[in-house]
């Protein structure tokens, strides 16, 4: 019976899955190096979450075969080493996108509404907040998508055919993604900056796109304008990002991830009331969790039933027997 290691819990129907399918489930003893290291040895699959796998780590997993990601990033995995060993990596490129798009939503209508100020206000019995504090309509704002993917689109549907929002996008991959009609291409990474009165980022970390949004970038930047990550924390030089906030370069942000995760508590960005922040969450519903689980647990079984995966991200030339 082939083995498969869960180092933090997924969804019920993640784990049925592979139950029914015949495999064993070994829930890990931690996320930590020390944990993974401990418990690698002796398993065919891994269900991942947000632990990092270096090569240490994949070469100590003497029969793994492929690594699922619940969920789409894996920049925390050496796929270099993974493909030289022979493991297949998969993730699930559409569990989580409608969900992470909704949550773009959230935080436009949040920001153009001041909705964290006002709910405060309104906790503190301060009506007179809605004297001194107005927000902006969302219908014929601009919003800026960096990254063309699948999440970038949907945001970009959602905005314009729900808020009647203008979206324009760049994707650096310009001969491969074809936009929609209602999204108008711009020609260069800064051309969001300049544009969006709403500038969100949508595209992958990894060694050519971490810390591309700079002091640079937000000086192009609207004053009366909101930055907004639900990508990755460290695509932005979260320093500038401090620095551009207390020269009031913009006028807002919202973020779902972070440099550093856990941030810590000295972080100057947990002290900005004009920056609303969520703990990673943004694909944490409980309909995406099951998918999630469930397309991870899809792509372990494709692999070691010798079928190629629905979502591969390597191609090893020779897969571990």
């Amino acid at each position: 019976m082939k083995t498969v290691l869960i180092p933090q819990d997924v969804a019920e129907e993640g784990k049925a899955f592979l139950r029914q399918k015949g495999y064993a489930i070994k829930m890990g003893r931690g996320t930590d190096k020390a944990s993974l290291l401990r418990d690698v040895s002796e398993v065919d699959a891994i269900l991942f979450r947000n632990e990092a796998y270096d090569a240490e780590i994949l070469h100590a997993a003497k029969n793994l075969k492929v690594m699922s990601r619940h969920g789409v990033g894996v920049n925390l995995v050496d796929l270099m080493v993974a493909e030289e060993l022979g493991i297949w990596v998969t993730n699930g490129p559409t569990s989580n996108s409608n969900t992470v798009a909704e949550m773009g939503i959230g935080f436009i209508v949040a920001l153009g509404r001041n909705l964290l100020a006002s709910n405060r206000a309104a906790h503190q019995g301060d009506f007179d907040f809605r004297n001194r504090t107005i927000g902006i309509d969302l219908q014929g704002k601009t919003l800026a998508l960096i990254g063309m993917g699948k999440i970038g689109r949907l945001l970009a549907q959602k905005a314009h055919e729900g808020l009647g929002m203008n979206v324009v996008g760049y994707d650096s991959r310009t001969k491969e993604v074809s936009f929609p009609p209602y999204v108008e291409r711009l020609e260069t990474f800064d051309d969001a900056f300049r544009m969006g009165d709403f500038v969100s980022i949508h595209y992958p970390s990894n060694k050519a796109n971490d810390k591309t949004v700079k002091l640079s970038q937000f000086q192009l930047m609207k004053k009366s304008a909101y930055f907004i990550n639900l990508a990755r924390g460290e695509l932005v030089v979260e320093q500038d990002l401090v620095k551009a906030l207390q020269m009031k370069l913009l006028a807002g942000a919202a973020l779902d991830v972070f440099d550093d995760e856990p941030p810590k508590k000295d972080n100057p960005l947990l002290a900005f009331e004009n920056v609303l922040l969520t703990p990673h969450n943004a694909a944490l519903t409980s309909d995406c969790m099951i998918r999630m689980a469930l397309h991870a647990a899809q792509g372990i079984d494709e692999v070691l039933t010798g079928k190629e995966p629905t979502w591969p991200v390597n191609h090893p030339k020779k897969m571990r027997t």
